[in-house]
């Protein structure tokens, strides 16, 4: 069973059933087990009382033929055996019996017959077994009519609580399958009970995280289509130009610029796919882990360190404290790799970058400065939008590198500073991050 209304309406109603025809039959045995204690009980009362109204020995006869009831017989035997009183002569209940409770077949059914020895005397009093089960059966099938009429009604009840409680999950069904396929709005959690409410606001949770991935995926497009459009022509003009170039020298410029161009666009494609990841990361809703932030800036190092010896600039870990933050490693290391290339890129041949771990009451910083020229105050906020590049004559460049710095620390609720560098005198990138603790 795939429903699960059906499941506690069929498992409910069962268990009523179940319960109810156990406790239908308890009672039942019960009663009838009390019926006879009751009818026993009077049989021996009856005897007692008729002990005290009757002579010693004497015949006092019996009842005549139209007065003789066979369900229920009083017998008196004397001493020696004589019959002194027969309620119905034609009982054929044995002349003696043995004192007390005993169990008589006579006349093709079953006698109760008590037994009691007064004086000179024997009492028996006899009660035919099928009417006593027929009296105490009315009365057990009295005992066990409300049961039978009450489980029906409290299986309606069941059956209503049931639909009552789990027409809010068919509510949220039918919003849900009501909605065209760009509908990621969240779905109501009002009137929701306890136990379905952490179900929609965990699939609000994921409607949230698709619609953003949605909307990475859309903001990729548009960009690529946006900003691969220049390059692309750019490139095809400069293969035209190579076809064109009249002579060697002009063949190797064309090439040198050719290869320039393609350099840019694949750069500019890498951080492209590099910011789309992390957005998509942000949007699949990672779980972040402890990250020591000086293992990352010695990764991130390495992977820069090529480009900085290559142009003879002084690259390393000023001070790294033992620093700890919650997030992803890889998207950490991305952002000091980004920082790392801007600072590569701009810093002059022969000068300096410097990387610093610190760990703060507030949290743990990462700075990165370098000995380049630095940025303008009103350009430092324009940097960190995507595709803008300051000072473009100095270095080429995508523009993306510095987005993708704050999209990561936006991602892990780090703030970022961008100032100047008072030890370097260049540009200074300070990230605070917030304490684990």
């Amino acid at each position: 069973m795939k429903s699960l209304r059906a499941r506690l309406l069929i498992f409910l109603l069962a268990a009523i059933v179940v319960a109810a025809g156990t406790q239908a039959f308890v009672a039942y045995r019960t009663v009838l087990n009390e019926a006879d204690q009751i009818f026993d009980y009077h049989m021996q009362q009856m005897a007692l009382s008729l002990r005290a109204g009757l002579p010693p020995s004497a015949a006092v006869g019996g009842l005549s033929d139209g007065e003789q009831n066979f369900e229920f017989v009083v017998q008196v035997w004397t001493a020696e055996g004589v019959l002194v009183f027969e309620s119905a002569a034609q009982a054929a209940l044995p002349q003696r019996a043995v004192l007390g409770f005993s169990n008589v077949r006579a006349r093709g059914t079953t006698y109760r017959v008590y037994s009691l020895q007064a004086r000179s005397l024997v009492i028996q009093v006899a009660q035919d077994m099928a009417a006593r089960r027929h009296m105490a059966g009315t009365l057990a099938l009295r005992t066990v009519g409300p049961i039978a009429l009450a489980a029906p009604l409290l299986m309606l009840v069941v059956w209503w609580v049931v639909s009552r409680s789990l027409a809010p999950v068919a509510r949220v069904r039918g919003q849900v399958a009501a909605r065209q396929a760009d509908d990621l709005s969240p779905v109501s959690e009002s009137g929701l009970p306890e136990e379905v409410r952490p179900l929609v606001h965990e699939l609000n949770l994921l409607f949230d995280r698709v619609r953003q991935a949605f909307e990475a995926q859309k903001h990729f497009v548009a960009d690529a289509a946006h900003e691969l459009r220049s390059p692309l022509a750019a490139l095809k003009l400069q293969v035209q130009g190579l076809q064109r170039a009249p002579d060697e020298p002009t063949r190797e410029l064309a090439v040198n610029r050719l290869a320039a161009g393609i350099e840019r666009a694949t750069r500019l494609v890498e951080q492209m796919l590099a910011l789309a990841r992390q957005e998509a990361s942000a949007a699949a809703g990672t779980p972040p882990e402890a990250v020591e932030l000086q293992e990352v800036a010695r990764l991130a190092l390495s992977d820069a360190i090529a480009a900085a010896q290559a142009r003879r600039i002084d690259i390393g870990i000023a001070s790294a404290d033992a620093a700890r933050v919650q997030g992803r490693p890889e998207a950490l290391r991305t952002l000091l790799r980004n920082l790392l290339d801007n600072a590569v890129k701009y810093t002059p041949e022969g000068g300096r970058v410097d990387i610093r771990v610190a760990r703060q009451a507030s949290g743990a910083e990462l700075v990165v400065e370098d000995s380049g020229p630095g940025l303008p105050a009103e350009e430092r906020e324009r940097v960190l939008d995507r595709f803008y590049r300051a000072g473009e004559s100095q270095a080429p460049g995508s523009g993306l590198g510095l987005a993708i710095v704050k999209s990561i620390a936006d991602q892990h609720g780090a703030t970022l500073d961008i100032g100047r560098s008072e030890s370097l005198g260049g540009l200074r990138v300070r990230l605070l991050f917030p304490s684990t603790v």
